[in-house]
């Protein structure tokens, strides 16, 4: 009896392998310092912004999750089929150079976390834990490391934060009301920030290639998976909006009150310091860390994996061509954290200009391919989520006209 009940946890936890590596890939070091930004400089108010990220983040994660499972052919090669090579081959390059210039962040997130905890340089730790990433890659069986690592750092983060918001014991009252939508003066910028963060199509369009790859693994033909297997991937999203939730209590409740202003996630940990010492400030760190390193890894195969489907390459995890543009995103993230020691304001808006022309158009064309029953068959879109996606879009193409606004028109 027992060894059964073991065995259905661990089956359970496997299961929930894409829905952790998306979560993992979304919940870097400036997602957390977004977050923690907003608890430090308007408390519990804006709680609600997590919920409403998580709906439409669980809505296309799902999506994305349906074609992976109706599909035989990748998501990309889909669109291929649809519009041309070209709409695939702009989506593959646009994502590659939006986690090529991110990843210099994870890089130095990951540098901070370990040479505050060692009282060290960063630059060591960003060469020694970018080199074991790449050497991932060449373990045969990849996916499945990348799953265990995956379950492995979020629970280290889950345990961390969830450790950390007891000693503090919030005010329940105050974390109930921060629920309620408000929009205090002065937050709009952060709040598409953390919107646009948390809310990544992105992530949600490589879903479909993460339930594929273990769908291949297990020599599994479309819609042969479990249909448990179906609603994992929104565990997953789950876990992110209790981490972020997580995060934004723990500043809502000590820096608010002391008008502590957080710049960097590692601001964080300092404001820790004073009421539970080396010890809070050490967890935190350790949540820092898994955030950076997994998302290192999470970052770079989106970045490879897209790139090298959308050249012809295929998408299988274990292929030398796509193992070798996953080791170039890392390769470069980590040159550019290493030279410039953060990542550069001129990468940031590079990042940005590319998002505003790709998110909209991935968004759109993962929203149509799930609404077409030739393709899908029976798994297509719900009236309900057709509705919900569509008013998703109209979110993403907000974000996009605010964004190129505030680059090109200031």
């Amino acid at each position: 009896m027992a060894d059964q009940k073991q065995s259905n946890i661990l089956s359970w936890l496997k299961g929930l392998g894409p829905g952790l590596i998306i979560a993992a890939l979304v919940f870097g070091p400036s997602k957390m310092t977004i977050t923690s930004k907003l608890g430090a400089n308007y408390g519990f108010d804006l709680l609600w912004i997590i919920a409403v990220a998580i709906f439409f983040m669980v809505i296309f994660t799902n999506m994305s999750a349906r074609i992976g499972y109706a599909t035989q052919q990748s998501l990309l090669s889909s669109i291929k089929a649809r519009w041309g090579k070209g709409v695939g081959i702009i989506i593959g390059i646009g994502v590659f150079l939006v986690c090529t210039s991110f990843q210099a962040g994870n890089s130095v997130g990951v540098g901070v976390a370990m040479a505050e905890l060692t009282h060290t340089s960063t630059t060591p730790w960003i060469i020694a834990f970018n080199i074991i990433s790449i050497a991932l890659l060449f373990f045969r069986a990849f996916y499945k490391v990348l799953e265990w690592l995956m379950i492995a750092l979020i629970g280290l983060m889950l345990l961390s934060f969830i450790v950390t918001v007891f000693m503090i014991n919030p005010d329940l009252q105050q974390t109930a009301a921060g629920f309620i939508p408000s929009i205090p003066e002065g937050s709009q910028g952060l709040v598409i920030a953390f919107m646009a963060s948390c809310f990544s199509i992105v992530g949600a369009f490589y879903q479909s290639y993460l339930v594929q790859e273990r769908r291949r693994i297990r020599g599994l033909q479309p819609n042969q998976a479990e249909p448990r297997r179906r609603s994992d991937s929104v565990t997953g999203i789950i876990i992110l909006g209790f981490m972020s939730a997580i995060v934004l209590i723990c500043a809502a409740a000590i820096l608010h009150p002391r008008n502590i202003t957080v710049n960097t996630a590692s601001d964080m940990s300092l404001a820790l310091e004073p009421l539970f010492g080396s010890y809070a400030s050490g967890l935190f760190l350790i949540g820092l860390f898994g955030a950076s390193f997994s998302s290192i890894i999470g970052n770079a195969g989106v970045g490879g994996l897209l790139l090298g489907d959308a050249l012809g390459y295929g998408n299988n995890f274990s292929a030398k061509s796509i193992r070798f543009f996953i080791a170039l995103v890392m390769l470069a993230g980590a040159i550019i954290a290493i030279a410039f020691g953060k990542l550069p304001l001129e990468l940031i808006v590079f990042a940005q200009s590319v998002t505003i022309f790709v998110v909209p158009v991935v968004g759109i064309a993962m929203y149509l391919i799930a609404n077409d029953e030739k393709i899908m068959g029976k798994d297509k879109n719900s009236a309900f989520v057709k509705v919900a996606g569509a008013l998703g879009l109209l979110v993403i193409l907000a974000l996009a006209i605010i964004n190129f606004k505030d680059i090109f028109l200031k």
